[in-house]
């Protein structure tokens, strides 16, 4: 039996034998992340959270994005000269990310084409990503004056203090390839093998003890962090913080236009 919730047409949100799908619904634009889509991200992940205990009939998240993209990152051209949108963006795409973080059941990620910046966030605060050699992912915020520091927290779980660091010091992007190489992605596969190796994934997880599963990631959210509220919201200032200064304004208008 299949359950399908469209909560709005950016985001599409499905159940399927106890796994849920949340699909960024912006293919368009490359699923970049607006103020709307990350607000109707949360909106389907209010919905099921209720359901993701160990008492629940959801067992396992895959985070998909529709179209050629999982997800560009966030989308500026919009928000151009109104530091205060770009901000809320920013506020909005922590507050997802600790959602996610904090589900009681494992969570996916299915990369294909680019996940980019915040992209690259939602990649990493998964338990697992699945991507594909040629798929593009990184964080370039350095080279456009932003501070990458609301995705620094998740990062550096996912792969240690010195690969963030030199990752998000020295900006650009990477292969997949070299995403999975360096910790980004847990799975790789070839792109036309992206859906059957998620699929495998979520129901080899599916069928773990919700109990012992719920248990294992809060033991493992206490011991890495990720329950700490007062990093993560000075993680979600500083990168407002700096967005909103004169180096990142003049660098993204000279990249999207503006005034």
């Amino acid at each position: 039996m299949t359950e399908t919730n469209t909560n709005t047409d950016l985001v599409a949100l499905t159940v399927n034998d106890h796994i849920a799908t949340i699909t960024l619904n912006r293919g368009d634009k490359a699923n970049a992340l607006s103020h709307a889509l990350i607000d109707a991200m949360g909106a389907a992940l209010d919905i099921i959270t209720p359901r993701c205990t160990p008492k629940g009939d959801i067992r396992v998240l895959v985070l998909a994005g529709a179209g050629k993209v999982f997800c560009a990152g966030m989308d500026l051209r919009g928000v151009i000269d109104d530091p205060a949108a770009m901000g809320e963006m920013l506020r909005g795409l922590s507050r997802v990310s600790r959602i996610i973080r904090r589900l009681h059941i494992p969570t996916i990620t299915r990369v294909q084409g680019a996940a980019i910046g915040g992209g690259c966030g939602l990649m990493v605060v998964t338990d697992f990503a699945v991507t594909h050699p040629e798929s593009k992912v990184g964080y370039p915020e350095v080279d456009l004056g932003i501070c990458p520091a609301v995705v620094a927290p998740w990062l550096i779980k996912k792969i240690g203090a010195g690969r963030a660091r030199a990752m998000l010091l020295a900006g650009g992007t990477m292969s997949g390839q070299q995403g999975f190489e360096a910790g980004l992605a847990t799975h790789l596969c070839a792109h036309d093998q992206l859906d059957a190796t998620v699929a495998e994934l979520a129901k080899r997880l599916r069928a773990g003890g919700p109990e012992a599963i719920a248990t294992t990631k809060r033991w493992l959210n206490e011991l890495d962090g990720s329950n700490d509220d007062a990093v993560l919201d000075k993680a979600a200032e500083l990168s407002a913080q700096i967005i909103a200064g004169d180096e990142a304004q003049q660098r993204l208008r000279k990249v999207f236009g503006g005034k």
